[in-house]
């Protein structure tokens, strides 16, 4: 017996031979090898019935293998094959010498169930078997495209029936979707036919939803209604959105307001048709009314309040302003409480002098006069010491601004300081190198200092530490909303330092305020520190105090930064008076403006015995006839404060007629002097009341002599 490897035959391509007379079974499949067709020889008619299957492609069978063979197996597993397969059969019977038909075999000899075969008869050429058991093999190839063919159709029309039920499923959930939509959802195509609603659909008809389906809209709305909507419809045919409100009644015929919107559908690039949705916006046509009303009743109420506030705000006004003024007397009373003691001691200093120098000279007792003069001259110095101190305080002292070397300044300060706060407190200077000029009144600075170290000494009774500091504050630095009303600029920062008591918030926020003060009455009159801020602010600079309760206080003075190169400079105060006859040169003639009688005639007097062309005016306009009227003029010498024309104006009057006239201007309350820079223009002098009369020969003398050496 021949053995096959028939493993590795595809589907359909496998021959069974059962072929038990002789060696006819080795010859067949020695024959199939040599065509490359794979073979199985099987020994009897069970083991075929056991190798029928999907990898049988024919069954060459001898009529040996059939006598007296129960073919019930074969039967049963032929029986078994699925719709599309007939296994084909290549018979090989013995020769007749007379052929019966197909129909004509006894059925014992084939098995009825055996439909597809081909019989042949021995003995046969080579060719002929092979033609057969290709035949064969042909034809279970077409049984496996069939098979492959109904499995395709079988997935599609699976495929299609889970389609067909996920859009059942879908149009279920979309149905149950919109139906539960307290909106109408319908859907009108191209030809106006209502062909989709929602359960909605029968709040908003007349007709029920399962008799509206596949009528024209213009049956459903209406002729009036069509005919309102038509110019809309028509846009939504032609691709256009649109959505607008009517009034669409009740069935019962109560209000109902209706937002309805058309939302073209496209298919294929065309509209095929729009969705129609309606919404009833009852409520909110009916509150926006209400809102509409209420705000028309708000509006009422509000000019109501608002007049109201009008006339509470007046009244809050007229109270503040009472408050205000009320406050301004009280300040003047603690003004009045701090400073009455001293102000009375430095006036019956003068009155007293004075009356002892005249007892003196009625007396003919004038030996010893120069003790009372100078008393009176020193309280008289200490009263406008102290007029400075409250000019100071409101910013509308005159500031005489230069450039000034604060390291300079603070080193030639040392030794008053030490000696002001006493050996008990340690002094120490923290002077940056490189700090900058300032532009400032000097004097005014050295005041504040001074003010600040006694402020220092009296917060530590039982000794401590105070140092003076000063560093360079550049722009970068100054962007911190502490500094907010400082404009960004490069400054010079002053510290003073103590380890005294420190103060609270409570007293930082008032420190500054004028006639403030945590001193007993007539230890302080609350101006130190006012004079101090004013200064700095007036000096375009900022003063701040940063201080806790038992950790000491820091002040910190901002000054504006100069750029330029400091100027050696001699207060005039400093400078040797002038001879007492000094004669004036040229016949210089001079014009006294004052208001006050008693001044005019004192520098009068005093610029005539020195032999100057005198000429005197009592104020303003009668200044201006006098330039008008001069001959010559060589000085204006004018108080700042005049009635009907102020000196300032003067001065410009007179210039315009005296382009090259000299200036001096004189001023003891001057709020344009409150400008540092700008008030005064070339050629003009400031000198400040009380000044010593040998101070203003001098300036005279000196404004003349620079006339003479332009």
């Amino acid at each position: 017996m021949v053995k096959t490897d028939d493993d590795a035959a595809d589907p359909g391509k496998l021959v069974l031979v059962l072929a038990p007379a002789g060696r006819d079974a080795d010859s067949i499949v020695r024959l199939l090898r040599e065509r490359r067709l794979a073979s199985r020889v099987v020994p009897d008619l069970a083991a075929l019935a056991g190798a029928v299957g999907e990898r049988a492609g024919a069954v060459l069978l001898t009529s040996e293998a059939l006598l007296r063979k129960d073919p019930a197996p074969l039967v049963a597993a032929l029986t078994r094959q699925p719709a599309w397969s007939d296994l084909p059969f290549v018979y090989l019977d013995v020769h007749r010498p007379v052929r019966p038909a197909r129909a004509e075999l006894p059925r014992s000899t084939l098995p009825a169930v055996i439909n597809n075969v081909m019989v042949l008869e021995r003995p046969l050429g080579r060719d002929s078997l092979l033609s057969a058991v290709q035949w064969a093999l042909n034809a279970r190839s077409r049984q496996f495209l069939v098979r492959d063919q109904l499995a395709e159709l079988a997935l599609r029309a699976e495929q299609l029936r889970r389609s067909e039920e996920a859009l059942k499923r879908s149009e279920a959930e979309l149905r149950l979707i919109t139906d539960s939509l307290p909106v109408l959802v319908a859907f009108i195509d191209a030809g106006l036919v209502y062909r989709f609603a929602n359960r909605a659909h029968d709040d908003w008809f007349v007709m029920p939803r399962q008799h509206a389906l596949g009528t024209p809209l213009s049956d459903l709305l209406g002729t009036d209604g069509y005919a309102a909507r038509a110019a809309t419809i028509r846009a939504a045919l032609r691709g256009e959105a649109a959505t607008f409100q009517l009034a669409w009644p009740l069935h019962d015929g109560r209000r109902r307001e209706a937002e309805v919107r058309y939302l073209p559908r496209l298919s294929g690039g065309a509209v095929d048709g729009f969705h129609m949705f309606v919404l009833d916006v009852t409520e909110r046509v009916e509150a926006a009314e209400v809102m509409r009303h209420a705000h028309g009743v708000l509006e009422e109420m509000v000019a109501e309040r608002t007049a109201a506030l009008h006339t509470e705000m007046q009244d809050r006004r007229r109270a503040e302003e009472q408050l205000r003024q009320s406050q301004k007397m009280d300040a003047v009373g603690q003004l009045t409480g701090g400073i009455a003691h001293d102000f009375n001691n430095l006036l019956q200093g003068i009155t007293g002098s004075l009356a002892v120098i005249r007892k003196r000279i009625d007396a003919g007792r004038t030996a010893d006069l120069e003790r009372y003069i100078g008393g009176a001259m020193g309280s008289a110095q200490r009263a406008a010491a102290l007029t400075h101190r409250l000019l100071a305080f409101s910013r509308r002292q005159p500031l005489d601004a230069h450039p000034t070397d604060v390291r300079q300044l603070i080193g030639s300060m040392e030794d008053l300081l030490r000696r002001t706060i006493g050996e008990q407190i340690a002094l120490r200077m923290r002077i940056a190198d490189d700090v900058w000029l300032t532009f400032c009144d000097t004097n005014q600075l050295e005041a504040a200092l001074l003010n600040l170290a006694i402020n220092a000494r009296d917060a530590m009774p039982d000794g401590g530490g105070l140092v003076i500091a000063a560093a360079n504050a550049p722009a970068a630095a100054m962007r911190d909303p502490r500094y907010a009303p400082l404009p960004e600029r490069d400054y010079v920062c002053i510290s003073v330092i103590d380890t005294g008591t420190g103060m609270g918030r409570d007293v930082i926020e008032r420190a500054f305020e004028p006639f403030f003060t945590t001193k007993p009455m007539g230890q302080g009159t609350g101006l130190g520190l006012s004079m101090i801020y004013g200064f700095a602010r007036q000096s375009e600079g900022h003063c701040r105090i940063e201080s806790e309760p038992g950790r000491g206080t820091t002040v910190r003075l901002y000054l504006p930064r100069y750029a330029g190169t400091a100027v050696a400079r001699h207060d005039a105060a400093d400078e040797p008076a002038a001879p007492a006859a000094a004669p004036a040169q040229h016949g210089d003639a001079v014009l006294v403006v004052e208001d006050d009688v008693v001044v005019r005639a004192l520098v009068v007097d005093t610029l005539a015995e020195l032999g100057y062309a005198t000429m005197q005016a009592v104020d303003g306009p009668s200044g201006l006839e006098a330039v008008k009227a001069a001959g010559r003029l060589d000085l204006l010498v004018t108080d700042v404060g005049l009635p009907g024309l102020n000196g300032r104006q003067l001065a410009d009057a007179a210039r315009a007629l005296w382009p090259d006239l000299k200036i001096l201007l004189m001023t003891g309350y001057a709020e344009s002097a409150a400008m540092p820079r700008g008030f005064l223009d070339p050629g003009m002098s400031l000198i400040t009341k009380p000044f010593a009369m040998e101070l203003l020969t001098a300036r005279v003398r000196d404004i003349l002599a620079s006339s003479r050496n332009e």
